[in-house]
């Protein structure tokens, strides 16, 4: 059995995408742990911001199992669930 990778994806959702190509650590699950914890401090204000730590077997697997932060489903949802929000207000 592969050793888990680890992986950080960093999505602005008022962009609409990733912004910066997934940080990858791995096998190194304590740095992985550590600079996802940095990203969270840093970007703790902004609701926009989704920092994800993954752990899969490759970044193949997680483009299929996060697709949404790499075919712009994520941003194309939270624009929908915008709207709908403005309209029941």
């Amino acid at each position: 059995m592969a050793a888990i990778q680890h992986f950080i994806l960093v999505f602005d959702h008022q962009q609409g995408r990733l912004v910066t190509e997934p940080l990858m650590f791995g096998d190194d699950s304590k740095s992985a742990l550590v600079r996802y914890s940095e990203l969270e401090r840093t970007h703790r204000d902004n609701s926009n911001m989704d920092i994800v730590l993954v752990g899969s077997d490759s970044i193949e697997t997680v483009k299929v199992t996060h697709a949404n932060y790499f075919d712009g489903t994520a941003a194309f949802s939270k624009y929908l669930a915008n709207i709908e929000a403005h309209r029941s207000a």
